[in-house]
């Protein structure tokens, strides 16, 4: 699938998430969103990242948007990671990859030395009209749940 568009439509999502309920970006109009996807619960840089989403999540509140992690790991997984970071926010069970292939964030990567799919660190900044205002690739953990902050601030 292509690349999402800055200024268009922000490609919609029905997923099943935490707390027994299935989010959908269509229902999250009038709010922004911060979708984030990182390759897997519990490891280093994924527990890092939410931490540090989580850390701000009551100033991306206070700018009225919504904060959703998305992985291919099952809700069940999703469950048990968000208990034990203490998350407020919902994480997103993608097994299907749907919206990760939506935002083409599927790549090859090199683990011990043999070649396999996996989820790119990567994060869409969705205005409240729905809009794919600002997309990060390649995401280094440190400092970008900061850098998204400030670029919700500027819309």
């Amino acid at each position: 699938m292509p690349e999402p568009i800055i200024g268009a439509p922000a490609p919609d999502f029905s997923l099943p998430a935490t707390g027994n309920r299935t989010i959908s970006l269509a229902d999250l109009r009038g709010q922004a969103v911060v979708l984030y996807f990182y390759p897997k619960d519990s490891t280093p840089g994924c527990t890092q990242e939410g931490q540090d989403f989580q850390q701000l999540s009551d100033e991306f509140a206070a700018l009225g948007a919504v904060i959703l992690g998305v992985s291919r790991d099952s809700v069940a997984s999703h469950e048990k990671f968000r208990a034990r970071q203490g998350f407020s926010f919902d994480l997103l069970s993608d097994a299907q990859e749907t919206a990760c292939h939506a935002y083409d964030v599927i790549r090859e990567k090199n683990m011990y030395g043999k070649t396999v799919l996996g989820i790119e660190r990567s994060t869409f900044l969705i205005d409240a009209d729905g809009v794919l205002r600002e997309a990060w690739r390649k995401v280094k953990v440190k400092d970008h749940a900061a850098a998204v902050l400030e670029r919700l601030k500027a819309l």
